[in-house]
């Protein structure tokens, strides 16, 4: 007894956990294990369990990271269809979940209204994002223009529809249990969309503020696993025992030299610098753009003190190079906390993986978990320290008011630039 009590300890279970079960049905562990190909079963049939698991991991991350430089080449079109696909299987592991463990009631409409709430709060946000990116397109055909103009109202009523058929689903004594399954939807919701609505945005900004984040999450995923793995002495976290301090600080040392080297090289291309936008005329995606400041070459000076280590006095680099210290870190220090909010999840219903699609792995949520902690960091960046306004949605909004306004502002511009003194400078050049 005192065995399972400390092992229930470790889980993180209490007495009110144990209670809370009993009330909805006494869920079992969902089963989850993983599909390693027949293929490697054979060829790592000597090794033992640990080096086989390495193995396994390592070759299925080249797999992953080959395919991941594959959606990159294909262009923004094919990466934004990527993050839905993602989105969505996301949500299905997770949802799954639930359903797997409160599968005893039978909830009437749970998995149905569970998608349908998906469809809608994506309707909203997707909406939301073409009508900023895709403006005059929007404008110019009828359909897409008064389906703009309602949006709000429309994707308000889609949800009201939801939520009146989640009360009409409503079963005696069953009560509580659904409106767990309610939040537990909406809390989904709010993780999984939100978060690839803003990796979206972020693409919007420029392809490099896509890559070098999820690179640098997936850098200090790869580096903290291996200095773990070949140094690891010292627990990090209860919630996962397996990680340590040495590939913790392995990983972050590791992470904001690999951010400063890439970002380095992909500042010199216009294809990752340029915001990416709808050309009209072509009715495609164009990333051509003169660079800003932050991807061109500047000259630093070297602190004194660190002048006599170095060697140099000055250094030449990129801007964003500095930005790219602040991803780095944050991907290294802030970013493993979406992890450990996974396993605790995971812990609360003692499974090892959100699901088994990747051998060694786990489910893409597994591979995930961090990702979306970083999506929501570098909008948050971008919003306070490198978005200013865009003269160009601004001209497109002009040019869709009445000929009156269009005027009154041109006449309210005019008075200003005299005032200031640019306009009569401008007429004199």
């Amino acid at each position: 007894l005192q065995e399972s009590e400390s092992e229930n300890k470790l889980d993180g279970e209490t007495a009110s956990d144990s209670e809370s079960k009993s009330e909805f049905g006494g869920s079992s562990p969902v089963p989850t294990s993983d599909d390693t190909p027949e293929v490697l079963n054979r060829a790592l049939s000597n090794l033992s369990s640990r080096w086989k698991n390495w193995w396994v991991r390592g070759i299925l991350t080249l797999a992953m990271i080959t395919f991941f430089f594959i959606i990159i080449y294909l262009g923004p079109m094919v990466l934004m269809t990527i993050v839905m696909c993602v989105q969505i299987k996301c949500f299905h592991e997770i949802i799954t979940i639930g359903y797997n463990v409160y599968h005893s009631y039978d909830l009437p409409w749970f998995r149905t209204l569970s998608w349908y709430f998906l469809l809608c709060v994506n309707y909203f946000f997707y909406g939301e994002t073409v009508t900023d990116y895709f403006f005059t397109l929007v404008q110019r055909e009828e359909p897409l223009r008064i389906l703009s103009k309602y949006h709000r109202f429309i994707s308000f009523a889609l949800y009201l529809t939801g939520f009146c058929m989640f009360v009409l689903s409503l079963v005696k004594k069953h009560y509580r249990l659904q409106f767990y399954m309610f939040g537990w939807t909406h809390v989904t919701l709010l993780i999984v969309v939100t978060q690839s609505h803003l990796i979206i945005h972020n693409l919007f900004e420029g392809m490099i503020w896509f890559i070098v984040p999820i690179s640098c999450v997936i850098c200090n995923d790869i580096m903290a696993y291996m200095f773990g793995f070949f140094f690891g002495r010292t627990p990090l976290i209860k919630l996962s025992p397996k990680k340590t301090w040495e590939g913790f600080i392995g990983g972050f040392f590791s992470t904001v030299l690999f951010g400063l080297l890439l970002s380095y090289v992909m500042s010199g291309y216009r294809c990752f610098t340029c915001p990416v936008e709808f050309n009209n005329d072509t009715n495609s995606f164009t990333v051509d753009c003169e660079p800003s400041e932050l991807f061109q070459l500047q000259e630093y000076n070297i602190p004194v003190v660190l002048q006599s280590v170095v060697g140099w006095k000055t250094v030449r680099m990129y801007p964003f190079q500095i930005h790219s210290i602040a991803l780095s870190t944050f991907a290294s220090l802030i970013g493993p906390f979406g992890g450990f909010f996974a396993s605790g999840f995971k812990r609360a219903f003692k499974i090892k993986d959100f699901a088994n699609t990747i051998p060694g792995h786990g489910g893409i949520m597994d591979r995930f978990d961090c990702q979306y902690l970083m999506a929501t960091f570098v909008n948050v960046y971008i919003a306070s320290f490198i978005r200013g306004p865009n003269p160009s949605k601004l001209i497109q909004q002009f040019l869709t008011l009445r000929p009156d306004q269009q005027l009154h502002i041109f006449n309210t511009l005019k008075a200003h630039l005299v005032d200031r003194g640019v306009l009569g400078s401008l007429e004199d050049a």
